[in-house]
């Protein structure tokens, strides 16, 4: 595509964009039109930097084609790896024993109350089994 030709249709891009921004900001509020205003705006920018050549060139070119799936798999395969990462359970370290267990003596519950002292039995159930695991 010739310069001229992408210089003007950015620009209209633009030029339409910022339109219906002002219109919304009237109606919608100010926050709405600068949000709008910001995406007014990137057409004209992409041309300025050079990349609406780069996308026009690209609607034809099968070898930027290959370029931009791999830069697409790059992505796909780092979001995975995230959260793979995240997912791993924390690797199971030495379980501290409080001085109360290591003399063989329960534990106090927390907040000073016995166990089952005003307690339905799906609390006492609760209690016994973060109880048993430390928590």
């Amino acid at each position: 595509m010739s310069d001229v030709l992408l210089f003007t249709v950015s620009l209209a891009a633009t030029v339409l964009g910022l339109l219906a921004s002002w219109r919304f900001a009237r109606s919608r509020g100010t926050a709405s039109g600068l949000r709008g205003a910001a995406w007014s705006l990137v057409p004209l920018g992409f041309y300025l930097t050079g990349l609406t050549g780069f996308l026009a060139s690209l609607a034809l070119n099968p070898a930027r084609w290959a370029g931009v799936a791999v830069l697409g798999l790059a992505g796909v395969l780092y979001v995975v790896s995230g959260v793979r990462l995240r997912s791993r359970a924390p690797e199971a370290g030495p379980r501290r024993v409080a001085p109360a267990e290591r003399q063989g003596a329960a534990p106090a519950p927390r907040g000073g109350a016995a166990l089952g002292d005003g307690m339905d039995d799906d609390m006492k159930e609760i209690e016994e089994i973060l109880r048993r695991r430390g928590i």
